[in-house]
């Protein structure tokens, strides 16, 4: 899952890009409304964290213009705005749910977890791949009917592979969905999430074609 920050302070922005990356989450940044609408014009995001007082573009316009154009990604509106009639402008203009700053980052997880949810099931199976089952509502991976305890990252690079089973991931591939922009990836990282994901499911669950990247074995 890919997600986009909106938000023009750094410590929040900060604080929050942890807290999502902690939970297996890809997340971007942008620091202003015109950069946002830049990112979202990728469609690449599967939720958005919007804070509402932007420079360059205010909150309520970019989410405005997001949803006239067709986009459909939830959105989380993160703001110190915390009249009524501020959040049912938000909520109008087509949000999904709203926090008023501070908030506890332990609730923002979980809306973020609830909305995709919702998104998910709306859109995707259950995957099954021989023993494996992934269910990305639940957030869960079975082999043989046994629960799996992947972390997030594990569950992720596995998301990606089970998705597609007969695609051969490369490495910058599999980053880009695991990871966000400018967060230190390391040369090796991607082989020790493969690494660790194999010690779970299977070694000959993930096959390495040499020279390319990986794929999931052939059933």
């Amino acid at each position: 899952m890919r997600l986009l920050l909106v938000e023009d302070d750094d410590m929040i922005a900060e604080t929050v890009l942890g807290a999502m990356r902690r939970s297996g989450y890809a997340i971007d940044w942008a620091e202003d409304g015109r950069a946002a609408e830049l990112s979202l014009g990728n469609g690449v995001y599967d939720l958005v964290l919007l804070d509402l007082g932007l420079p360059k573009k205010d909150g309520i316009d970019v989410l405005n213009a997001y949803r006239k154009s067709g986009g459909a990604a939830p959105v989380i509106i993160l703001t110190a705005r915390d009249a009524v009639d501020e959040r049912i402008r938000g909520l109008d203009a087509g949000a999904d749910d709203y926090l008023i700053k501070p908030f506890d980052l332990d609730e923002l997880a979980a809306r973020v977890r609830a909305l995709l949810r919702r998104r998910t099931g709306q859109k995707q199976p259950v995957y099954a791949h021989g023993e494996l089952t992934l269910d990305p509502a639940a957030h869960e991976v079975t082999k043989g009917g046994e629960l799996l305890p992947l972390v997030p990252r594990e569950f992720a690079l596995l998301q990606a592979l089970i998705e597609e089973p007969t695609r051969v991931f490369t490495k910058p591939e599999l980053e880009e969905k695991l990871y966000g922009w400018g967060e230190e990836v390391g040369s090796n990282t991607i082989e020790v999430h493969v690494h660790s994901l194999r010690r779970k499911i299977g070694a000959e669950q993930v096959v390495t074609v040499r020279g390319v990247g990986y794929r999931l074995k052939r059933c």
